[in-house]
């Protein structure tokens, strides 16, 4: 048998979850609304991002790490390399391969996105007061170990 005390404690616990959820989601989509051209997907734009952090990979790595389909990932390559975002070389050790390396180009436009999706996060949380910040920055540490253990 459960209590009242148990029952309202599950679904505040959903609620929380749900609120959490769709602050995240919503949050998420305002800053990819952010970015500094409206020409390239977001998955282009993912495949950008992930060069970006991780260095240079082949077609087939960046497809995994992306989560896509390697022919999807050859398209999303061969659109980024047609915009001078990105340069496909040779691999140094498997001739079957090639390596996918961030241009000077794709750099700056992720380092543009990045500004612009900063710089408006940055206006929102000017407008909160100290004690919001603090919260915010709290809740930034413990979604972070959340994510971390996922």
């Amino acid at each position: 048998m459960r209590y009242a005390k148990d029952v309202s404690e599950t679904a505040d616990e959903r609620s929380l979850a749900s609120r959490l959820r769709l602050a995240v989601v919503r949050l998420n989509r305002r800053l990819r609304a952010q970015r500094a051209s409206t020409d390239l997907s977001l998955t282009q734009i993912s495949a950008l991002s992930t060069l970006h952090k991780c260095g240079p990979m082949t077609p087939g790595q960046l497809a995994t790490r992306e989560g896509v389909q390697p022919p999807s990932m050859t398209r999303v390559i061969a659109a980024l390399e047609e915009m001078s975002f990105v340069v496909r070389s040779p691999h140094p050790t498997d001739g079957r391969q090639a390596i996918v390396t961030l241009t000077e180009e794709g750099h700056d436009y992720v380092l543009a996105t990045i500004s612009r999706r900063e710089a408006w996060l940055d206006q929102r949380l000017a407008e909160l007061s100290d004690e919001e910040r603090h919260v915010l920055s709290e809740a930034a540490e413990i979604i972070d170990r959340m994510a971390r253990h996922g």
